[in-house]
């Protein structure tokens, strides 16, 4: 029996991010670019930004093969978002970037990085990174692109000039309660791969998934966040905690999922809870908002109650 579905929507909110695509030699290489870039970027809580692969592209990639990289390889494309109340966002998520590229990037074997957003906004990141090169960095063309190219112990490092940013969302979410953490974490699991398939989001968190949601505010003055009490199981019996748990319920997983619009997460969305709400053992899926005071994007878990687009 599938499970239920709340009449309930996730509440997004607005972000600035960049998108960029690594390449290297071969699929292996680029998980590893890929997987040291995202790395501790799940929470915007407390991570300088939050991080993850929307696919990975090109030939021998595994994954989209018509998508043609510059330089013939197979790659990931990789954003980084940082939410626009924050009001050092454009330093913000330039030092994010500065730091993830050159560090994360730029050491991995083979790698080339290469902007994907063509904007008025930008950082000058080739630039910036092109001192390590101490002097013998040049500016070259080539792929059609205006590039850095800085030589390296291996052979060579090149990325664009520019990295653009522009506006995007983050926050869009599922919870799966389930009757047992198994029966909770394969249908989030389920989710994740249905996501992992959409263009234009990423899903920030470990596996793409977060074991730990959290709610804003906290009895402790120095926190921000904290452990949603209603919804911890082992708190269920606890009259301080005030339980709201459908009955029945032993875990609750959930996905995030940040993008580069509303589209892409109602989508990517649609496609998580059609491809887990059958899995055995899950009772319900709803998803976390706050009324509409954190962000003013609304995803609703029933298509037909998501409001038609605005003219433009």
């Amino acid at each position: 029996m599938p499970a239920l579905i709340d009449d309930t929507y996730a509440e997004a909110f607005r972000s600035i991010y960049v998108e960029f695509l690594i390449t290297a030699r071969d699929r292996r290489w680029v998980q590893h670019a890929v997987d040291a870039a995202t790395g501790n970027a799940s929470s915007t809580i407390l991570c300088d930004c939050e991080a993850g692969v929307d696919r990975f592209v090109g030939p021998g990639s595994g994954g989209d093969e018509s998508f043609q990289t510059p330089d013939g390889r197979p790659g990931a494309v990789v954003q980084l978002h940082v939410p626009r109340f924050r009001k050092d966002r454009v330093p913000a998520l330039e030092k994010s970037s500065l730091v993830r590229i050159s560090q994360n990037v730029l050491t991995c074997p083979t790698a080339a990085c290469f902007n994907l957003i063509d904007s008025p906004n930008y950082y000058c990141m080739g630039k910036k990174i092109s001192f390590f090169g101490d002097g013998f960095q040049k500016r070259i063309e080539r792929f059609g692109r205006k590039l850095w190219w800085i030589p390296t112990l291996g052979g060579e490092f090149i990325l664009d000039r520019r990295l653009g940013y522009v506006d995007g969302l983050m926050g869009g979410n599922l919870w799966y309660f389930g009757e047992s953490e198994d029966a909770a974490l394969n249908a989030a699991e389920a989710g994740v791969a249905a996501v992992a398939k959409c263009p234009g989001v990423i899903m920030p968190f470990p596996g793409g998934i977060a074991g730990s949601g959290s709610k804003a505010g906290s009895n402790y003055k120095f926190m921000f966040a904290s452990t949603y009490e209603k919804f911890c199981p082992l708190l269920a019996d606890d009259p301080k905690a005030k339980s709201e748990l459908p009955p029945g319920v032993r875990s609750v997983q959930e996905i995030i999922i940040n993008g580069r619009d509303l589209a892409s997460i109602i989508a990517a969305t649609q496609a998580a809870i059609a491809a887990s709400v059958n899995t055995p053992g899950l009772l319900r899926i709803s998803a976390g908002n706050y009324g509409g005071r954190l962000g003013k994007s609304f995803i609703y878990l029933h298509p037909e109650k998501q409001p038609a687009p605005a003219a433009s």
